[in-house]
């Protein structure tokens, strides 16, 4: 992986072990994160507190990142793939499931778009549904009665 690849990929995804300003640094001002979480506002100071929350949920929380592919064009610009895994331990409220005290690693595939070195729009996945298998339990989903 290129320097300028390897330090915009690392920087963001250390930006969520808690340090969230690094974001400021490579993604642009109008990244678009994709889909937004619940309540998450648009923009890199939209993820911010969405990265705080994890935190609190979630001790020595870190991304492990395991392969990037790069489809970027000679002008540095375009996509990329990156399959990773969040690690962290679970001490916090997640999903209104309490804290387990288990150690868990979510497997997560994003593809980011690159222009200008900077990230201007990221699609993620993260395999929650293996989260749950790991603490051995899911939230409860209300029914719309209407």
């Amino acid at each position: 992986m290129p320097d300028s690849l390897q330090h915009i990929v690392k920087t963001f995804y250390r930006a969520f072990s808690g340090d969230t300003d690094l974001l400021d640094g490579v993604v642009t001002p109008d990244w678009e994160d994709i889909p937004l979480g619940p309540g998450q506002e648009p923009g890199p100071d939209g993820i911010k507190p969405m990265i705080k929350a994890i935190g609190a949920s979630f001790t020595d929380f870190h991304i492990l990142v395991h392969d990037v592919i790069d489809g970027r064009g000679p002008d540095g610009n375009g996509k990329i793939g990156v399959r990773a895994e969040m690690c962290g331990t679970h001490t916090g409220d997640m999903f209104g499931i309490p804290a387990t005290g288990r150690a868990v690693h979510i497997p997560i595939h994003e593809f980011h778009d690159i222009q200008g070195g900077r990230l201007a729009r990221t699609w993620h996945l993260e395999d929650w549904f293996g989260f749950f298998n790991q603490v051995g339990q899911a939230p409860q989903i209300s029914k719309d009665t209407q």
